[in-house]
């Protein structure tokens, strides 16, 4: 797929560079398959499903509490799959922390994108900072994956509490960097949620697509001639 960009970029005018984690550094469909092949084994040494489908609802729950821009979203998004699958919130969190935050660490840096690192060096060297904007707790995925940032902001800080595209964390990343929006870049992979919540704070958003049709600004892979003026 080539670029579709609407507006030719000018790196010399960005600031701030913001990336979404999930699905944008890493390949989250390589390591949901990892990962479910863990859940399966799992299932199949306890003789029970629970686990799979406990986290199955979760994330059904977490993209509706995002659609629905939910102000209690830090209890609902435990509360609600509780209810559904008959248990507490507390078990619902530590399967949560288990499978979703804690597991998946060990074998996150084997499915970062080409090029992430390379990029996140010629930014650094260009001189532009660099922020992480995510719906889950991001530091120590970062750190998995081997990268680094000025900047890393949750939907799940207790400061924040909002599920993209709600702006609120895209909007505490920019009083903290203490850069205009017309200064900033956003770049994520879904456009419903990263385009979205860019377009809520007047940012310009580029989305990493297979292809598609679609309005948003688009490019294929961090090897895209889009970045190559940074490692000029």
């Amino acid at each position: 797929m080539a670029t579709q960009l609407s507006v030719p970029l000018d790196w010399s005018a960005v600031e701030l560079v913001v990336f979404d984690m999930d699905g944008t550094l890493y390949d989250q469909k390589r390591l949901r398959i990892r990962m479910l092949v863990a859940l399966l084994r799992d299932a199949i040494a306890r003789r029970s499903f629970n686990t799979l489908l406990t986290l199955r609802a979760f994330r059904h729950c977490r993209e509706a509490l995002a659609e629905s821009s939910s102000e209690n979203f830090l209890i609902a998004q435990y509360a609600i799959p509780a209810v559904r699958r008959g248990c507490t919130a507390e078990t619902v969190r530590a399967l949560v922390t288990e499978w979703m935050e804690e597991r998946p660490l060990r074998i996150l840096n084997s499915c970062r994108r080409p090029g992430v690192e390379q990029l996140f060096t010629a930014l650094a060297s260009a001189g532009k900072r660099i922020a992480i904007l995510s719906d889950y707790p991001a530091a120590d995925k970062l750190a998995a994956l081997g990268l680094a940032a000025d900047f890393v902001v949750a939907a799940t800080d207790p400061d924040v509490g909002r599920l993209k595209p709600d702006p609120t964390g895209l909007h505490k990343l920019l009083q903290m960097a203490g850069v205009a929006p017309d200064r900033v870049v956003l770049i994520g992979d879904r456009v419903d949620r990263d385009g979205a919540v860019a377009a809520r704070a007047n940012i310009r958003a580029l989305i990493l697509s297979r292809g598609g049709k679609s309005e948003a600004n688009q490019f294929a892979s961090f090897s895209d001639a889009l970045f190559q003026p940074l490692f000029a």
